[in-house]
């Protein structure tokens, strides 16, 4: 695999006490490449998957960025933090208050479904053009404003006070940790995250992922990535899609318009050639048309 050639996804399963920037990292140095991202940062102390994207993958983030996230998390009752974790400082409360597990039950009802979230004042929220917890830490005061997540599934998998496990499908944007906070507030009591694994992202599931020890700057780890290498169109698979003849690829892909076909639904289609490789992204123009953007006709076989 020489550097214009390299395109796809790598799902990397992220051990605890590891950042996502340090998994890019691990992902550059094997494959000899600077064209690599991911699509998502998972919180250093957790735990699970951490999509890369690779060459014309990294065009694609905001895609997977819309599709819904799912988590396995444990909170305990009784204690808070600044950072509604375990990352700093625990207040365990004198007298905690016990809820029952029917109390717990009623509780998590009002937390599905469109909600409005108030993000962690430790997050990367950006206050002022800094990050939040860069501010938090300083002592500074930290303003931020609720947003609208959406968590489309909500269970408990066990509940001993203090420990309550979870699990949970959510937006992406949504605050974990925010959950259990919210939840012990309404139960009148405190809560912080004790772990995280992040089980899935849209179709990239980590029961499918590649640990990070086996990526390595070697001929061993070049093979393992190599093999672990998913497709462009796996980035996509909530976008409808559309088969372009040779004509309309070769058209497309000189920044011709497209005309309007029934397959077309919605904003944007996945563009597919007649292989089935992502060729790129359609999107509607105000006049009805259709353009190829981004578009990787002139990528590698990999797309």
């Amino acid at each position: 695999m020489t550097q214009s050639n390299i395109h796809g996804v790598i799902v990397v399963d992220k051990p605890p006490g590891v950042t996502s920037r340090r998994v890019v990292d691990c992902v550059s140095r094997t494959l000899a490449t600077k064209a690599v991202g991911h699509a998502g940062t998972l919180d250093p102390l957790a735990a699970g998957v951490v999509v890369v994207c690779v060459g014309n993958a990294t065009k694609l983030v905001d895609f997977i960025h819309q599709q819904m996230k799912a988590y396995s998390v444990s909170f305990l009752f009784g204690r808070s933090s600044p950072s509604d974790d375990l990352e700093t400082e625990l207040t365990i409360e004198k007298e905690p208050k016990c809820p029952s597990f029917d109390q717990v039950v009623e509780a998590i009802r009002n937390q599905r479904g469109v909600i409005q979230q108030l993000p962690c004042v430790y997050s990367a929220k950006k206050v002022g053009g800094k990050r939040a917890y860069k501010l938090a830490r300083l002592g500074k005061p930290v303003t931020l404003k609720p947003k609208e997540v959406r968590i489309s599934h909500l269970e408990i998998t066990s509940y001993a006070w203090p420990k309550l496990e979870l699990t949970i499908v959510c937006s992406s944007g949504t605050f974990v940790r925010a959950i259990g906070r919210d939840l012990a507030e309404e139960l009148g009591t405190t809560a912080v995250m004790e772990t995280l694994v992040r089980t899935a992202v849209g179709p990239y599931k980590l029961s499918e992922s590649l640990p990070l020890a086996a990526i390595t700057p070697s001929e061993t780890g070049q093979k393992s990535l190599k093999s672990a290498f998913l497709p462009l169109v796996s980035a996509v698979p909530h976008l409808s899609k559309r088969v372009l003849t040779p004509f309309e690829t070769d058209h497309a892909s000189r920044g011709g318009h497209l005309e309007n076909t029934s397959d077309s639904v919605g904003e944007c289609v996945a563009a597919l050639d007649e292989e089935g490789n992502l060729v790129g992204v359609l999107k509607k123009l105000a006049s009805g048309g259709w353009r190829l953007r981004p578009n990787f006709i002139d990528s590698s076989p990999h797309s």
